[in-house]
Protein backbone atom coordinates (compact mmCIF):
# COMPACT_ATOMS: atom_id res chain seq x y z
CA UNK A 1 0.00 0.00 0.00
CA UNK A 2 1.33 3.41 -0.99
CA UNK A 3 0.03 6.61 0.56
CA UNK A 4 0.70 10.31 0.21
CA UNK A 5 -0.34 12.62 3.05
CA UNK A 6 -0.92 16.35 2.63
CA UNK A 7 -1.87 18.66 5.54
CA UNK A 8 -4.93 20.86 5.15
CA UNK A 9 -6.12 23.80 7.31
CA UNK A 10 -7.96 23.27 10.60
CA UNK A 11 -6.13 20.03 11.53
CA UNK A 12 -7.32 18.09 8.47
CA UNK A 13 -5.33 15.70 6.34
CA UNK A 14 -5.71 14.57 2.75
CA UNK A 15 -4.42 11.04 2.24
CA UNK A 16 -4.09 9.48 -1.22
CA UNK A 17 -4.10 5.68 -1.33
CA UNK A 18 -2.83 3.26 -3.96
CA UNK A 19 -3.53 -0.41 -3.29
CA UNK A 20 -2.11 -3.12 -5.59
CA UNK A 21 -4.46 -5.11 -7.90
CA UNK A 22 -3.84 -8.34 -6.00
CA UNK A 23 -5.14 -6.83 -2.77
CA UNK A 24 -8.33 -5.78 -4.54
CA UNK A 25 -8.59 -9.32 -5.94
CA UNK A 26 -8.37 -10.81 -2.43
CA UNK A 27 -11.01 -8.34 -1.21
CA UNK A 28 -13.31 -9.44 -4.04
CA UNK A 29 -12.84 -13.10 -3.06
CA UNK A 30 -13.70 -12.23 0.54
CA UNK A 31 -16.77 -10.28 -0.59
CA UNK A 32 -17.98 -13.28 -2.65
CA UNK A 33 -17.66 -15.59 0.36
CA UNK A 34 -19.34 -13.10 2.70
CA UNK A 35 -22.25 -12.31 0.38
CA UNK A 36 -22.69 -15.95 -0.52
CA UNK A 37 -23.19 -16.80 3.16
CA UNK A 38 -25.56 -13.87 3.72
CA UNK A 39 -27.66 -14.17 0.54
CA UNK A 40 -30.27 -16.82 -0.18
CA UNK A 41 -29.88 -17.59 -3.87
CA UNK A 42 -32.50 -20.05 -5.20
CA UNK A 43 -30.95 -23.42 -5.97
CA UNK A 44 -27.86 -22.96 -3.84
CA UNK A 45 -27.08 -23.68 -0.20
CA UNK A 46 -25.82 -20.74 1.93
CA UNK A 47 -22.19 -20.05 1.09
CA UNK A 48 -22.22 -22.09 -2.12
CA UNK A 49 -23.54 -19.62 -4.71
CA UNK A 50 -20.82 -18.69 -7.25
CA UNK A 51 -19.93 -15.11 -8.08
CA UNK A 52 -21.77 -15.11 -11.41
CA UNK A 53 -25.04 -16.13 -9.71
CA UNK A 54 -24.58 -13.59 -6.92
CA UNK A 55 -24.04 -10.80 -9.45
CA UNK A 56 -27.07 -11.94 -11.42
CA UNK A 57 -29.15 -12.00 -8.22
CA UNK A 58 -27.76 -8.86 -6.48
CA UNK A 59 -26.62 -6.73 -9.39
CA UNK A 60 -23.46 -6.64 -11.54
CA UNK A 61 -21.50 -4.15 -9.35
CA UNK A 62 -22.57 -5.38 -5.92
CA UNK A 63 -19.55 -7.58 -5.26
CA UNK A 64 -17.03 -5.01 -6.45
CA UNK A 65 -18.76 -2.31 -4.41
CA UNK A 66 -18.73 -4.53 -1.31
CA UNK A 67 -15.05 -5.36 -1.78
CA UNK A 68 -14.05 -1.74 -2.34
CA UNK A 69 -16.00 -0.52 0.68
CA UNK A 70 -14.33 -3.05 2.98
CA UNK A 71 -10.90 -2.49 1.47
CA UNK A 72 -11.15 1.30 1.84
CA UNK A 73 -12.17 0.89 5.45
CA UNK A 74 -9.34 -1.57 6.19
CA UNK A 75 -6.73 0.56 4.42
CA UNK A 76 -7.86 3.68 6.26
CA UNK A 77 -7.65 2.00 9.67
CA UNK A 78 -4.24 0.56 8.78
CA UNK A 79 -2.97 4.02 7.85
CA UNK A 80 -4.29 5.49 11.10
CA UNK A 81 -2.43 2.87 13.15
CA UNK A 82 0.80 3.20 11.21
CA UNK A 83 0.80 7.00 11.40
CA UNK A 84 -0.32 7.19 15.04
CA UNK A 85 -3.29 9.31 13.97
CA UNK A 86 -6.78 9.49 15.46
CA UNK A 87 -9.67 10.78 13.33
CA UNK A 88 -12.34 12.90 14.96
CA UNK A 89 -15.05 11.81 12.54
CA UNK A 90 -15.61 9.62 9.52
CA UNK A 91 -13.54 10.89 6.59
CA UNK A 92 -14.82 12.01 3.22
CA UNK A 93 -13.84 9.42 0.59
CA UNK A 94 -13.30 10.19 -3.09
CA UNK A 95 -12.86 7.16 -5.35
CA UNK A 96 -10.44 7.71 -8.22
CA UNK A 97 -10.10 4.21 -9.70
CA UNK A 98 -11.85 0.96 -8.78
CA UNK A 99 -11.42 -1.63 -11.56
CA UNK A 100 -10.45 -5.27 -11.34
CA UNK A 101 -6.90 -5.92 -12.47
CA UNK A 102 -5.85 -2.34 -11.73
CA UNK A 103 -4.61 -0.59 -8.57
CA UNK A 104 -7.34 0.77 -6.32
CA UNK A 105 -6.93 4.54 -6.14
CA UNK A 106 -8.81 6.77 -3.73
CA UNK A 107 -8.24 9.69 -1.42
CA UNK A 108 -9.76 10.75 1.88
CA UNK A 109 -9.98 14.01 3.75
CA UNK A 110 -10.03 13.39 7.47
CA UNK A 111 -10.29 15.58 10.56
CA UNK A 112 -7.67 14.54 13.08
CA UNK A 113 -6.90 15.57 16.62
CA UNK A 114 -5.08 18.89 16.46
CA UNK A 115 -1.48 19.18 17.50
CA UNK A 116 -1.03 20.81 20.89
CA UNK A 117 2.16 22.72 21.65
CA UNK A 118 2.46 23.24 25.38
CA UNK A 119 3.89 26.42 26.81
CA UNK A 120 4.72 27.02 30.46
CA UNK A 121 2.15 25.55 32.81
CA UNK A 122 3.86 25.26 36.19
CA UNK A 123 6.05 28.37 36.66
CA UNK A 124 3.32 30.85 37.47
CA UNK A 125 3.66 33.76 39.92
CA UNK A 126 0.21 33.69 41.51
CA UNK A 127 -0.72 32.02 44.80
CA UNK A 128 -3.85 30.61 46.40
CA UNK A 129 -6.12 33.21 47.97
CA UNK A 130 -7.94 32.09 51.10
CA UNK A 131 -10.94 34.11 52.23
CA UNK A 132 -10.80 34.62 56.02
CA UNK A 133 -13.76 33.52 58.12
CA UNK A 134 -15.20 36.11 60.50
CA UNK A 135 -18.02 36.26 63.05
CA UNK A 136 -20.43 37.76 60.51
CA UNK A 137 -20.12 34.70 58.29
CA UNK A 138 -20.82 32.44 61.28
CA UNK A 139 -23.86 34.54 62.19
CA UNK A 140 -25.14 34.25 58.61
CA UNK A 141 -25.05 30.45 58.78
CA UNK A 142 -26.79 30.52 62.17
CA UNK A 143 -29.53 32.69 60.66
CA UNK A 144 -29.89 30.23 57.77
CA UNK A 145 -30.28 27.38 60.27
CA UNK A 146 -32.87 29.38 62.18
CA UNK A 147 -34.74 30.08 58.96
CA UNK A 148 -34.76 26.38 58.11
CA UNK A 149 -36.19 25.60 61.56
CA UNK A 150 -38.77 28.39 61.43
CA UNK A 151 -42.54 27.90 61.19
CA UNK A 152 -45.41 29.96 59.81
CA UNK A 153 -48.01 31.58 62.05
CA UNK A 154 -51.13 33.56 61.03
CA UNK A 155 -50.67 37.34 61.08
CA UNK A 156 -53.12 39.35 63.20
CA UNK A 157 -53.26 42.95 64.34
CA UNK A 158 -51.11 44.31 61.54
CA UNK A 159 -50.86 44.62 57.80
CA UNK A 160 -48.61 42.72 55.41
CA UNK A 161 -44.87 43.30 55.53
CA UNK A 162 -42.04 42.28 53.25
CA UNK A 163 -41.02 38.76 54.19
CA UNK A 164 -44.58 37.67 54.96
CA UNK A 165 -46.04 34.60 53.23
CA UNK A 166 -49.26 35.52 51.46
CA UNK A 167 -51.88 33.83 49.31
CA UNK A 168 -53.54 36.25 46.93
CA UNK A 169 -56.28 36.21 44.32
CA UNK A 170 -56.29 38.81 41.59
CA UNK A 171 -57.88 39.97 38.35
CA UNK A 172 -55.94 42.09 35.90
CA UNK A 173 -57.59 44.08 33.12
CA UNK A 174 -56.59 46.33 30.28
CA UNK A 175 -59.21 48.88 29.26
CA UNK A 176 -61.67 46.96 31.45
CA UNK A 177 -61.03 43.64 29.69
CA UNK A 178 -59.25 40.71 31.44
CA UNK A 179 -56.13 39.48 29.63
CA UNK A 180 -54.50 36.06 29.40
CA UNK A 181 -52.37 35.26 32.44
CA UNK A 182 -53.74 38.22 34.38
CA UNK A 183 -56.06 36.27 36.69
CA UNK A 184 -55.45 33.82 39.53
CA UNK A 185 -57.72 32.38 42.22
CA UNK A 186 -54.91 31.52 44.63
CA UNK A 187 -51.27 32.39 44.20
CA UNK A 188 -48.73 31.95 47.01
CA UNK A 189 -45.86 34.40 47.23
CA UNK A 190 -43.35 35.84 49.66
CA UNK A 191 -43.73 39.60 49.76
CA UNK A 192 -40.62 41.50 48.76
CA UNK A 193 -39.24 38.86 46.39
CA UNK A 194 -40.70 40.62 43.33
CA UNK A 195 -41.84 37.35 41.73
CA UNK A 196 -44.53 39.06 39.70
CA UNK A 197 -44.41 42.41 37.91
CA UNK A 198 -41.84 44.80 39.43
CA UNK A 199 -43.63 47.00 41.97
CA UNK A 200 -46.70 44.72 42.18
CA UNK A 201 -45.99 43.46 45.69
CA UNK A 202 -45.25 46.95 47.05
CA UNK A 203 -48.96 47.71 46.64
CA UNK A 204 -49.83 44.93 49.09
CA UNK A 205 -47.68 46.17 51.98
CA UNK A 206 -50.01 47.18 54.85
CA UNK A 207 -52.98 45.16 53.58
CA UNK A 208 -54.58 42.80 56.10
CA UNK A 209 -56.04 39.36 55.46
CA UNK A 210 -59.37 39.67 53.61
CA UNK A 211 -58.66 43.17 52.30
CA UNK A 212 -58.58 44.19 48.66
CA UNK A 213 -56.20 46.56 46.96
CA UNK A 214 -56.69 48.21 43.55
CA UNK A 215 -53.86 49.74 41.58
CA UNK A 216 -52.45 50.34 38.12
CA UNK A 217 -49.08 49.06 37.10
CA UNK A 218 -46.94 49.35 33.98
CA UNK A 219 -45.33 46.20 32.58
CA UNK A 220 -41.57 46.61 32.05
CA UNK A 221 -40.17 46.84 28.53
CA UNK A 222 -38.39 43.49 28.91
CA UNK A 223 -41.43 41.60 30.26
CA UNK A 224 -41.53 37.97 29.12
CA UNK A 225 -44.90 38.35 27.36
CA UNK A 226 -44.14 40.61 24.44
CA UNK A 227 -47.74 41.86 24.00
CA UNK A 228 -47.72 43.32 27.54
CA UNK A 229 -44.41 45.15 27.38
CA UNK A 230 -44.82 48.80 28.29
CA UNK A 231 -48.58 48.37 28.76
CA UNK A 232 -50.61 49.64 31.74
CA UNK A 233 -52.92 47.19 33.53
CA UNK A 234 -55.37 47.59 36.39
CA UNK A 235 -55.36 44.97 39.17
CA UNK A 236 -57.83 44.11 41.89
CA UNK A 237 -56.03 41.97 44.48
CA UNK A 238 -57.44 40.21 47.57
CA UNK A 239 -55.14 39.03 50.36
CA UNK A 240 -56.66 35.62 51.14
CA UNK A 241 -54.10 34.43 53.67
CA UNK A 242 -51.23 36.06 55.47
CA UNK A 243 -48.62 34.36 57.60
CA UNK A 244 -45.32 35.35 59.12
CA UNK A 245 -42.31 33.13 59.59
CA UNK A 246 -41.34 32.82 63.23
CA UNK A 247 -37.72 31.88 63.84
CA UNK A 248 -36.37 30.17 66.94
CA UNK A 249 -34.09 32.20 69.18
CA UNK A 250 -30.37 31.62 68.77
CA UNK A 251 -29.81 30.09 72.21
CA UNK A 252 -28.45 26.90 73.72
CA UNK A 253 -31.78 25.10 73.27
CA UNK A 254 -31.68 25.90 69.57
CA UNK A 255 -28.10 24.60 69.33
CA UNK A 256 -29.14 21.30 70.88
CA UNK A 257 -32.12 21.04 68.48
CA UNK A 258 -29.97 21.15 65.34
CA UNK A 259 -27.30 18.68 66.40
CA UNK A 260 -25.29 17.18 69.21
CA UNK A 261 -24.10 20.51 70.58
CA UNK A 262 -24.03 21.42 74.25
CA UNK A 263 -24.62 25.11 73.65
CA UNK A 264 -24.40 27.94 71.11
CA UNK A 265 -20.69 28.34 71.65
CA UNK A 266 -20.06 24.75 70.57
CA UNK A 267 -22.36 25.14 67.54
CA UNK A 268 -20.63 28.35 66.47
CA UNK A 269 -17.20 26.74 66.90
CA UNK A 270 -18.25 23.84 64.66
CA UNK A 271 -19.68 26.22 62.07
CA UNK A 272 -16.46 28.25 62.03
CA UNK A 273 -14.44 25.06 61.56
CA UNK A 274 -16.57 23.98 58.59
CA UNK A 275 -16.44 27.44 57.04
CA UNK A 276 -12.66 27.45 57.33
CA UNK A 277 -12.47 24.01 55.68
CA UNK A 278 -14.78 25.20 52.93
CA UNK A 279 -12.62 28.31 52.47
CA UNK A 280 -9.55 26.12 51.94
CA UNK A 281 -11.44 23.90 49.52
CA UNK A 282 -12.75 26.94 47.63
CA UNK A 283 -9.25 28.41 47.50
CA UNK A 284 -7.92 25.15 46.07
CA UNK A 285 -10.58 25.12 43.36
CA UNK A 286 -9.94 28.73 42.42
CA UNK A 287 -6.18 28.10 42.41
CA UNK A 288 -6.68 25.07 40.14
CA UNK A 289 -8.85 27.11 37.77
CA UNK A 290 -6.14 29.79 37.53
CA UNK A 291 -3.53 27.12 36.75
CA UNK A 292 -5.75 25.74 34.00
CA UNK A 293 -6.27 29.22 32.54
CA UNK A 294 -2.53 29.90 32.69
CA UNK A 295 -1.63 26.62 30.97
CA UNK A 296 -4.29 27.08 28.30
CA UNK A 297 -3.27 30.66 27.57
CA UNK A 298 0.35 29.63 27.06
CA UNK A 299 -0.43 26.65 24.81
CA UNK A 300 -0.84 26.73 21.05
CA UNK A 301 -3.72 24.74 19.58
CA UNK A 302 -6.37 25.30 16.93
CA UNK A 303 -9.57 23.52 18.03
CA UNK A 304 -11.31 22.03 14.97
CA UNK A 305 -14.91 22.88 14.19
CA UNK A 306 -16.10 19.31 14.72
CA UNK A 307 -15.05 19.39 18.39
CA UNK A 308 -16.42 22.89 18.92
CA UNK A 309 -19.74 21.87 17.38
CA UNK A 310 -19.83 18.84 19.65
CA UNK A 311 -19.15 20.96 22.73
CA UNK A 312 -21.91 23.38 21.69
CA UNK A 313 -24.30 20.41 21.68
CA UNK A 314 -23.08 19.39 25.13
CA UNK A 315 -23.69 22.91 26.46
CA UNK A 316 -27.15 22.93 24.89
CA UNK A 317 -27.97 19.62 26.53
CA UNK A 318 -26.77 20.95 29.89
CA UNK A 319 -29.08 23.96 29.52
CA UNK A 320 -31.96 21.74 28.43
CA UNK A 321 -31.55 19.63 31.57
CA UNK A 322 -31.31 22.72 33.79
CA UNK A 323 -34.56 24.27 32.54
CA UNK A 324 -36.31 20.89 32.66
CA UNK A 325 -35.48 20.59 36.36
CA UNK A 326 -37.36 23.86 36.85
CA UNK A 327 -40.39 22.41 35.09
CA UNK A 328 -39.94 24.62 32.03
CA UNK A 329 -40.16 23.34 28.47
CA UNK A 330 -37.25 24.35 26.27
CA UNK A 331 -39.62 25.88 23.70
CA UNK A 332 -41.20 28.09 26.38
CA UNK A 333 -37.77 29.06 27.70
CA UNK A 334 -36.60 30.16 24.26
CA UNK A 335 -39.83 32.09 23.75
CA UNK A 336 -39.27 34.02 26.97
CA UNK A 337 -35.74 34.87 25.87
CA UNK A 338 -36.92 35.74 22.40
CA UNK A 339 -34.21 33.51 20.92
CA UNK A 340 -33.92 30.56 18.57
CA UNK A 341 -31.85 27.44 18.97
CA UNK A 342 -29.42 28.89 16.43
CA UNK A 343 -29.10 32.03 18.58
CA UNK A 344 -28.20 29.90 21.58
CA UNK A 345 -25.58 27.97 19.63
CA UNK A 346 -24.02 31.20 18.41
CA UNK A 347 -23.81 32.42 22.01
CA UNK A 348 -22.38 29.09 23.22
CA UNK A 349 -19.68 28.91 20.56
CA UNK A 350 -16.96 31.14 22.12
CA UNK A 351 -17.23 29.31 25.44
CA UNK A 352 -17.36 25.95 23.66
CA UNK A 353 -14.13 26.78 21.82
CA UNK A 354 -12.50 27.72 25.13
CA UNK A 355 -13.66 24.49 26.74
CA UNK A 356 -12.34 22.36 23.87
CA UNK A 357 -8.96 24.09 23.99
CA UNK A 358 -8.80 23.48 27.73
CA UNK A 359 -9.62 19.78 27.29
CA UNK A 360 -6.92 19.37 24.66
CA UNK A 361 -4.28 21.21 26.68
CA UNK A 362 -4.99 19.29 29.90
CA UNK A 363 -4.88 16.00 28.00
CA UNK A 364 -1.47 16.96 26.60
CA UNK A 365 -0.19 17.86 30.07
CA UNK A 366 -1.49 14.52 31.36
CA UNK A 367 0.50 12.81 28.61
CA UNK A 368 3.62 14.80 29.47
CA UNK A 369 3.29 13.84 33.14
CA UNK A 370 2.41 10.20 32.41
CA UNK A 371 -0.85 10.37 34.36
CA UNK A 372 -2.72 7.08 33.96
CA UNK A 373 -6.11 5.69 34.99
CA UNK A 374 -6.48 1.99 35.81
CA UNK A 375 -9.08 -0.14 34.04
CA UNK A 376 -10.61 -0.97 37.43
CA UNK A 377 -11.30 2.74 38.02
CA UNK A 378 -13.09 3.00 34.68
CA UNK A 379 -15.15 -0.12 35.42
CA UNK A 380 -16.16 1.32 38.80
CA UNK A 381 -17.47 4.45 37.06
CA UNK A 382 -19.41 2.33 34.56
CA UNK A 383 -21.04 0.53 37.48
CA UNK A 384 -22.04 3.91 38.92
CA UNK A 385 -23.59 4.77 35.55
CA UNK A 386 -25.60 1.53 35.55
CA UNK A 387 -27.08 2.44 38.93
CA UNK A 388 -27.52 6.17 38.30
CA UNK A 389 -29.12 5.81 34.86
CA UNK A 390 -30.97 2.54 35.36
CA UNK A 391 -34.06 4.12 33.77
CA UNK A 392 -32.17 5.45 30.76
CA UNK A 393 -30.36 2.56 29.12
CA UNK A 394 -29.20 4.70 26.20
CA UNK A 395 -26.92 6.61 28.60
CA UNK A 396 -25.72 3.35 30.15
CA UNK A 397 -24.88 1.95 26.71
CA UNK A 398 -22.82 5.04 25.94
CA UNK A 399 -20.69 4.67 29.08
CA UNK A 400 -20.31 0.94 28.40
CA UNK A 401 -19.14 1.59 24.83
CA UNK A 402 -15.51 2.11 23.83
CA UNK A 403 -16.23 5.78 23.23
CA UNK A 404 -17.83 6.15 26.67
CA UNK A 405 -15.01 4.30 28.40
CA UNK A 406 -12.52 6.59 26.75
CA UNK A 407 -14.54 9.61 27.88
CA UNK A 408 -14.48 8.33 31.47
CA UNK A 409 -10.76 7.57 31.38
CA UNK A 410 -9.69 10.92 29.97
CA UNK A 411 -12.02 12.93 32.20
CA UNK A 412 -10.55 11.31 35.32
CA UNK A 413 -7.07 11.65 33.84
CA UNK A 414 -7.50 15.39 33.38
CA UNK A 415 -8.88 15.83 36.91
CA UNK A 416 -5.93 13.95 38.36
CA UNK A 417 -3.56 16.04 36.29
CA UNK A 418 -4.96 19.28 37.71
CA UNK A 419 -4.79 17.91 41.27
CA UNK A 420 -1.20 16.85 40.63
CA UNK A 421 -0.27 20.34 39.43
CA UNK A 422 -1.77 21.85 42.60
CA UNK A 423 -0.02 19.33 44.87
CA UNK A 424 3.32 19.82 43.13
CA UNK A 425 3.09 23.57 43.73
CA UNK A 426 2.20 22.99 47.39
CA UNK A 427 5.15 20.63 47.80
CA UNK A 428 7.45 23.29 46.34
CA UNK A 429 6.01 25.95 48.67
CA UNK A 430 5.87 24.48 52.19
CA UNK A 431 5.25 27.97 53.60
CA UNK A 432 1.86 28.13 51.85
CA UNK A 433 -1.30 27.05 53.72
CA UNK A 434 -2.21 23.42 53.18
CA UNK A 435 -5.18 23.52 50.84
CA UNK A 436 -7.27 20.70 52.15
CA UNK A 437 -9.45 19.20 49.46
CA UNK A 438 -12.96 18.20 50.54
CA UNK A 439 -13.65 15.08 48.54
CA UNK A 440 -17.08 14.83 46.95
CA UNK A 441 -18.14 11.41 45.66
CA UNK A 442 -19.48 12.89 42.43
CA UNK A 443 -17.10 15.81 42.01
CA UNK A 444 -14.62 14.01 39.77
CA UNK A 445 -17.01 11.31 38.59
CA UNK A 446 -17.49 11.55 34.82
CA UNK A 447 -20.88 9.83 35.14
CA UNK A 448 -22.13 11.64 38.24
CA UNK A 449 -22.31 15.17 36.91
CA UNK A 450 -24.57 17.17 34.63
CA UNK A 451 -21.74 17.40 32.09
CA UNK A 452 -21.35 13.62 32.14
CA UNK A 453 -25.03 13.10 31.39
CA UNK A 454 -24.88 15.69 28.62
CA UNK A 455 -21.80 14.05 27.11
CA UNK A 456 -23.57 10.69 27.11
CA UNK A 457 -26.69 12.21 25.59
CA UNK A 458 -24.69 13.76 22.77
CA UNK A 459 -22.40 10.73 22.36
CA UNK A 460 -19.22 12.70 22.86
CA UNK A 461 -15.90 11.67 21.38
CA UNK A 462 -13.56 13.03 24.02
CA UNK A 463 -10.65 14.87 22.37
CA UNK A 464 -8.28 13.74 25.09
CA UNK A 465 -9.08 10.06 24.56
CA UNK A 466 -8.32 9.83 20.85
CA UNK A 467 -5.75 7.22 19.92
CA UNK A 468 -5.33 5.12 16.78
CA UNK A 469 -7.05 2.22 18.54
CA UNK A 470 -10.20 4.33 18.82
CA UNK A 471 -10.11 5.51 15.22
CA UNK A 472 -13.47 5.54 13.52
CA UNK A 473 -14.12 3.72 10.27
CA UNK A 474 -14.61 5.53 7.00
CA UNK A 475 -18.32 4.92 7.00
CA UNK A 476 -17.91 4.41 3.27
Amino acid sequence: MQTTTSPLPNSRLQIEFELPPERLARAIEDAVRRLSRETRVPGFRPGKAPRVMLERFLGPTTILDEAVEQLVDDAFREKMRESDLAPLSSPAVEMMQAEEGKPLLFKVVVQVRPEVTLGDYDHFNFKPEIKPVDATMVDTVVDELRDAEGHLEPVSGRGAQNGDYAVIGFVGTRDGVPFDGGTSERMPLVLGQDRLIPGFENNLVGAEKGQEREFDIVFPDDYQEESLRGQTAHFVVEVKDLRAKVLPEANDEFARSVGKFADMAELEAELRKRLEENALDHARHEFADKIIEYATANATVEPPDVLIDQEVEVMHDELRSAVARQGIAEEAYLKVLGKTEQDLHAEFRPQAEKRVKTLLVLSEIAKAKSVEVADATVEAEIEKARLRYAKDQSLVRYFESERGRNYIRSTIRRSRTVEQLVDEWLDAHPEAPRLKHLEDADEHSPVGTESGAAAASVGVTDPGSLTPSTATSTGA
